[in-house]
């Protein structure tokens, strides 16, 4: 998120401002809207917190360049004319974009936190040690952004939150969940763990996925080529012969006729549907029906079920500790999960049935259908024997197993399925060239 300065006058004519976060203008400006509507304001400007550039230097020293955020210039002069220097330039930073870190940049700083945390240094001195040993631009102005919200008394929780697009959902969550549970070490090795199960899932899947998907992309180009170009050319010589054209050759010239008479047309409703379906999947509904039926997808659906699975115990582990607490847990543990559809089911389902029909935790879960059988039956045994806790963590440890064996399957199975799609589209075209070479022309070459 961002940080947007907004300043007005109250009714009687009193200077306000005030900092609100917001993940960008249009956003920043509808909050501020609402608060001045409440407050009777008269808002007079918004300004963004921007990176500036400096050049300043002290006395006859070596001059210093550097950058920093701040919501004006002249702000950045007055800091730096505090400290005692002398400022020789300042200017905005003309591409200030904030990518978001590698994964591997994340995971360092989880890992690295968690062992300095389990050697018992306090949480400032952890993120200032990172913060001088980070490379990434991004994680590191929001590692010090932290500190100093930190520093500033502000909640873990918000202040974490806030870099959540640097970091993530889930991490951001969790991280700034873990100053307030009582065991932060452990919470951030969770954490730090999950990270590297999800990089090392996602880049088994891409590599499942990308090598299929160009083939199947370069062999569409080839036949499309083939069929609007090539095999016309071919066809359409034998019509100017007299010949009579066989069934298959036929209709394959109807369908490449087709393609290059409505070409401008099909590419125009081809780029408006992925539009739309880019669109629709950006939004709230798009991303809870994309999460409802990615689980029902053969073979790759049930990776995700228990992934999501996996991730959900593993927070469900890191934030249990009671009975009396374990509703909060489930809830915060369904949020970090990744899965809308799973999130909502928890949610509507298993908390009210919990809280208001007082049921139990596996009736609730069961009551939900996104928990898997054996998923179902641990719990059960971890609640009968009041090792709820415990449970949860040799699910996760379970799922894990099971489905970096079982993402191997997939990938053969994937590989298999474009081999078999590749065989049956070179069989097609191999019959209809094969039948194209059997017309005899009517009218003599020549």
């Amino acid at each position: 998120m961002s940080d947007f300065k907004f300043e007005g006058t109250t009714r009687n004519g009193k200077l306000v401002q005030g900092v609100i976060s917001a993940n960008h203008y249009l956003q920043a400006k509808k909050r501020i809207r609402q608060f001045a509507s409440k407050h009777r304001l008269k808002i007079l400007h918004v300004k963004k917190r921007k990176t500036f550039l400096y050049k300043i230097q002290r006395n006859d020293e070596k001059p210093i360049s550097g950058e920093q955020k701040a919501f004006s210039k002249e702000e950045v002069r007055q800091a730096l004319q505090k400290l005692g220097y002398r400022v020789l330039r300042i200017q905005p930073k003309l591409f200030d974009l904030n990518l978001r870190p590698p994964a591997s940049e994340i995971v360092t700083f989880v890992r690295l936190s968690a062992d300095l945390l389990r050697e018992k240094l306090p949480f400032n001195e952890v993120l200032q040690l990172l913060i001088n040993d980070i490379r990434n631009p991004t994680l590191r102005a929001s590692i010090r952004e932290i500190n100093h919200d930190l520093r500033q008394g502000k909640d873990s929780e918000e202040a974490f939150l806030k870099q959540e697009k640097s970091f993530g959902k889930f991490s951001a969550r969790m991280l700034g969940l873990a100053s307030k549970s009582g065991n932060m070490s452990d919470i951030y090795e969770s954490t730090a763990r999950f990270l590297e199960r999800q990089a090392e899932f996602k880049k088994n899947l891409r590599s499942a996925l990308i090598m299929p998907l160009f083939t199947l992309l370069i062999l569409f180009g080839a036949v499309i080529f083939y069929v609007t170009y090539i095999f016309p050319e071919t066809a359409k010589l034998f019509l100017k012969l007299g010949s009579e054209l066989p069934p298959m050759t036929r209709t394959t010239l109807q369908i490449s006729d087709f393609l290059l008479d409505n070409m401008l047309l099909i590419l125009l409703l081809t780029g408006a549907a992925g539009s739309g379906l880019i669109y629709f999947f950006r939004a709230a509904k798009g991303k809870f029906v994309r999460d409802k039926y990615i689980l029902r997808i053969p073979i790759i659906g049930s990776l995700f079920q228990k992934t999501t699975i996996e991730i959900f115990c593993r927070v469900f582990y890191a934030l249990y500790s009671g009975s009396g607490e374990n509703v909060d847990a489930i809830k915060l543990a369904a949020e970090a999960c990744g899965n809308r559809y799973f999130e909502e089911q928890i949610k509507t389902i298993a908390i009210p049935m919990m809280l208001s029909q007082g049921k139990g935790l596996v009736s609730s879960f069961e009551a939900t259908g996104v928990f898997t059988k054996t998923a179902l039956a641990r719990f059960h045994s971890g609640a009968e024997t009041g090792t709820v806790k415990k449970t949860a963590l040799q699910i996760a440890n379970y799922y894990e197993k099971e489905t970096v064996y079982k993402l191997k399957n997939a990938i053969d199975f994937i590989q298999l399925g474009v081999a078999m799609i590749i065989m049956v589209i070179m069989t097609v075209l191999t019959l209809i060239s094969s039948e194209t070479a059997l017309i005899t022309p009517r009218t003599p070459i020549g």
